[in-house]
């Protein structure tokens, strides 16, 4: 099985990119991939090569060929692209970075850094634990008040709605952002999921310019 693809992302004719399956491993190039230690905060880290670049949960680069990769295996990943100057993210989103409201923080520092405009970004919302799964205690609801469903006897988050509406509130049209609506949870066969499992397998999720 081949990394899951955005079909929005694939309108980018020289964006390459991927949300992996418990089945792919690891499948970007090690010497052409720049990671983080995911601490689940809400660090931005703008990087120009491969490697390790210390803590934080999101990427963003303008190197044509270097890959940006997240892992997630319940939380949220989001791969964001700039159509007009050729730049990109990679956003780990947990309960606790989506509540520090780290997805919109990287619009806003693609805006802010790198001069895009928010109307010629592009975004998708990767597979996570939908709302279906994501049941929460109130410590964790109060943070969400907007994006908690209280049908059940305890309340469920949608987090995945949640990043779309950051998205949206950096300025990115709604019609420019695609959430593939997976459920890491609800689908064994393919997904890894810590709420599940309580296992330690993660998904690759990665973006990148294409090489000239």
């Amino acid at each position: 099985m081949s990394p899951i693809r955005s079909s929005l992302l694939d309108t980018v004719p020289w964006l390459q990119h991927g949300f992996g399956t418990r089945h792919n491993g690891a499948w970007t190039p090690p010497d052409q991939t720049a990671l983080l230690h995911q601490v689940h905060g809400a660090t931005i880290v703008r990087v120009t090569g491969p490697g390790h670049h210390g803590d934080g949960d999101a990427l963003i680069a303008a190197t044509p060929g270097l890959w940006l990769e997240i892992r997630t295996a319940d939380c949220v990943p989001v791969l964001i692209a700039d159509t007009r100057q050729k730049l990109v993210a990679a956003v780990h989103a947990g309960w606790r970075g989506t509540a520090a409201r780290i997805t919109e923080a990287t619009v806003r520092e693609m805006v802010g850094s790198y001069g895009s405009r928010p109307e010629e970004l592009v975004a998708a919302v990767g597979p996570c634990i939908t709302v279906c799964c994501f049941e929460v205690g109130e410590d964790v609801a109060s943070h969400f008040p907007a994006h908690t469903r209280r049908t059940t006897e305890r309340p469920h988050v949608d987090l995945a709605a949640a990043n779309v509406d950051q998205l949206t509130q950096g300025g990115i049209p709604l019609a420019h952002v695609e959430n593939l609506g997976r459920c890491t949870v609800c689908e064994p066969d393919v997904f890894h999921s810590f709420r599940r499992d309580r296992a330690i397998g993660r998904m690759i999720s990665a973006i990148a310019i294409e090489p000239a």
